[in-house]
């Protein structure tokens, strides 16, 4: 079942001096199994978007259908339990939310909350902390003790523990290193192509490149565009005009005046391989 925003608008501070929109009449529709970027300059509504998703927050106007819940302003969280079931959250400092004993009770949390007896939750919890990169040793440990790279680590585990359906991730590599960031990009790049819906917000657009089939472009609230990677990019002065970076891929092959390429390079693969193609010729 897709994704579906209509005409969805949200105002924080309603009627008060303090109010403004962070969402401005979106509407989009996201497929089932996608991996979905959303990108855009600080403050234009990222994270505002991010959190309808599971109805954290909800429209001020318009409605959205998700997971077979269709969440309107008049929607109350009397039975959002079985929406969270199936779209979860990693907020950009996911490790804020750690607050159990021992790293796997942590994980284990979430697979309990939804109903995991406690053998299976715990089967769960250990199998998400060896997918994340931990070894069985950290999960008798306190989350307390751990560094942040691995606190983050075990957060994540946490929310991908009960396998929702629709993983949403707010920048959930901010201030990794470059080999857990991309570790952690596999990561979520291998459960998309298990049958998931992934969306990540990110201000990385080599990572937008490498995974997204789908990228939606937010600016002050509105959702100014919605296509391929290929397309979102290929329009340089566009880009510039809406202070969007490139990947490293493509702003590189812009200096490379004597080549011909065939299509925009986004990734270093695909640079790669066409400048071996202009060899050749």
């Amino acid at each position: 079942m897709s994704i579906k925003f209509k005409n969805v608008s949200y105002i924080y501070s309603p009627e008060t001096p303090l109010a403004k929109k962070g969402l401005d009449n979106v509407s989009f529709e996201l497929k089932d199994g996608s991996f979905n970027a959303i990108i855009g300059h600080t403050g234009s509504g990222k994270s505002t978007l991010m959190q309808h998703f599971n109805a954290l927050i909800k429209p001020t106007t318009g409605k959205i259908e998700i997971a077979g819940t269709t969440i309107t302003p008049e929607t109350t969280n009397k039975n959002l339990k079985d929406l969270r079931r199936h779209v979860s959250l990693v907020f950009q400092f996911p490790e804020t939310q750690l607050f159990e004993n021992t790293v796997l009770d942590d994980i284990a949390f979430g697979p309990k909350n939804f109903g995991y007896d406690n053998e299976k939750a715990l089967e769960s919890a250990k199998y998400w902390l060896k997918k994340v990169g931990l070894s069985e040793e950290i999960g008798k440990r306190s989350p307390f003790e751990l560094s942040g790279g691995q606190m983050r680590r075990v957060a994540i585990a946490g929310v991908m523990a009960y396998e929702p359906d629709i993983l949403c991730l707010d920048e959930p590599a901010a201030g990794l290193d470059p080999e857990a960031r991309k570790q952690m990009m596999a990561l979520f790049s291998d459960y998309q192509k298990q049958g998931h819906t992934v969306i990540l917000v990110t201000h990385n657009m080599d990572d937008v490149a490498k995974y997204a089939d789908n990228v939606l472009v937010l600016e002050q609230g509105k959702l100014i565009k919605q296509d391929k990677p290929t397309e979102i990019f290929k329009d340089r002065k566009w880009l510039q005009e809406h202070h969007l970076e490139e990947p490293k891929a493509s702003l590189f092959s812009g200096k490379l005046t004597n080549y011909k390429f065939t299509e925009m390079p986004l990734t270093i693969n695909n640079l790669v391989k066409e400048i071996e193609n202009n060899i050749k010729r």
